[in-house]
């Protein structure tokens, strides 16, 4: 299949995605998108939002309709790394084997990731970047594809922990859940006060989602669009000669080369995504 019809096909899925995950979700329409294109884009999400709005339903549906396992991990203060990477454990042989903790799933919900100390969120750090975990000396490679979608609940901040800039730089998307509108909280009281189940079909697998990540790769992007990228990170560093005097004014450290990186692989995946063959500046 050439790569005009694996974006062709994309496009199809894409669109058969959304609606079966908005069998369930109600609206929410930007934050789906931008969960979709983090995921295709080989990237993490960070959820910003009150309790109730749906965020752990999200991330489950989007796991059935993927056909992927799904591990919900609750980050609470007493939590510990090989609570999450796993440990080694004496069995009855008398060996030491590693027994693998929740961490190997191909999509991680993270619940309120700010709830627990540095030294366990830190953990996450090698498995994000590296898509491995290192325990007692010896590296594990995670299952592919893999994906971590953390939440954070903005309104109680007594007992938290803030995310050290070197994780919170791993996130593609720092992504605002906000309430439903009037029309979409009725739908969503109106589906959810009833018994009726609601069966989801399974889009895609684990397989395809892989070829298409790699699929994104290969999109080619102009010279234009790559500068505009790198310039339009640069003015976020108080060093740099194109740095506005807002950024001069309020902020401390910019963002880094990662950023370059994930606006143009985001701009990829939304050109292609739109039915395009190549992203432009619109896409960034």
């Amino acid at each position: 299949m050439s790569d005009k019809e694996g974006i062709d096909q994309l496009v199809k899925h894409y669109g058969d995605l959304k609606t079966e995950i908005h069998k369930v979700i109600v609206g929410q329409d930007e934050v789906v998108d931008q969960v979709l294109i983090s995921i295709f884009s080989r990237g993490h999400c960070l959820l910003v939002g009150v309790p109730g709005l749906a965020k752990t339903l999200l991330v489950n549906t989007i796991s059935d309709c993927l056909g992927l396992s799904f591990n919900r991990i609750q980050f609470t203060p007493d939590l510990m790394p090989s609570d999450i990477v796993g440990s080694e454990i004496f069995d009855e042989n008398r060996n030491f084997k590693f027994l693998k903790g929740p961490l190997f799933a191909n999509i991680i919900l993270a619940d309120e990731i700010n709830r627990t100390p540095p030294k366990t969120q830190s953990a996450l750090l090698e498995a994000m970047q590296e898509r491995r975990v290192t325990a007692a000396g010896h590296s594990y490679d995670l299952p592919s594809p893999f994906f971590v979608l953390a939440t954070q609940n903005p309104i109680e901040q007594e007992g938290t922990y803030p995310l050290p800039e070197a994780q919170l730089d791993r996130f593609m998307f720092n992504i605002w859940v906000d309430y439903p509108s009037y029309a979409e909280e009725l739908a969503i009281v109106k589906a959810t006060t009833t018994d009726t189940r609601i069966q989801l079909n399974q889009i895609l697998s684990g397989e395809q989602i892989l070829n298409y990540q790699e699929l994104i790769r290969r999109v080619p992007v102009a010279d234009n669009v790559l500068e505009y990228a790198v310039k339009l990170v640069g003015t976020t560093r108080i060093g740099s000669a194109t740095a506005p005097k807002i950024t001069k004014d309020y902020i401390t450290w910019g963002a880094g080369p990662r950023a370059s990186q994930y606006l143009i692989v985001g701009a990829k995946c939304h050109a292609v995504l739109n039915g395009k063959y190549s992203p432009d500046i619109e896409d960034v």
